[in-house]
């Protein structure tokens, strides 16, 4: 299927769920498409309290009325011959398995569960201008570990140097502890156009990284 579309539509995320209504993944727009042009997955789409599946063909029918009456917060895929809306949630057909998945340990998600805040002065910087600080220093036999890994300016990190923070005379805003579910996530369900989320994800099993 060839397309054409906005960056803002193909940089948008999809909820994968397995057969049994479980959130296992997010994948990305391109790779649901796939899913679903294949009849491999179906789309769950959500209004209000109840929701309805759709397969590829009837998901074309539905977009093309849906076509007239767009809203800010949904993005749209043109192909030649016509508009497909992008689904927020797929279905797997044949998958039933819940991988065992962690939240990842990397510079990304640690600035993200630090909200991009040095965890010394409290401002907040760009992704840039900040590091990875080691609580506890790695020579003093600190970890690399969510509990010992915190966002740092430069002016921070140097400052504090190879010290722990009590002796370089500077306080941790909040204790670095392990995210329940990817801080990515959490990020993602702020924005209004992934709210139908919501409905899939419960915080007992969910823990899976965003790509």
């Amino acid at each position: 299927m060839s397309t054409v579309s906005s960056s803002a539509a193909l940089s948008s995320s999809v909820l994968l769920l397995n057969r049994q209504y479980v959130a296992i993944h997010v994948v990305d727009v391109r790779r649901a498409f796939v899913l679903l042009f294949r009849h491999l997955a179906e789309v769950i789409h959500i209004e209000g309290d109840q929701w309805a599946n759709y397969d590829f063909e009837s998901w074309r029918e539905i977009s093309e009325l849906r076509a007239q009456f767009k809203e800010p917060h949904q993005d749209w895929i043109q192909s030649v011959h016509f508009e497909l809306q992008v689904p927020r949630v797929l279905r797997l057909l044949h998958y039933d398995r819940v991988p065992k998945q962690r939240v990842r340990l990397n510079r990304r998600n640690i600035f993200a569960r630090d909200g991009n805040n040095c965890q010394y002065c409290g401002k907040r910087f760009s992704t840039s201008e900040l590091s990875l600080d080691h609580v506890v220093p790695t020579c003093r036999g600190g970890e690399t570990s969510w509990e010992n890994l915190v966002c740092a300016c430069v002016r921070c990190n140097v400052r504090k140097g190879g010290r722990t923070p009590q002796e370089a005379g500077i306080k941790l805003i909040k204790k670095p502890v392990r995210p329940k579910r990817s801080p990515l996530l959490t990020i993602k369900l702020g924005n209004p156009k992934y709210a139908s989320w919501k409905t899939f994800l419960d915080n007992a099993y969910w823990s899976v990284d965003l790509k």
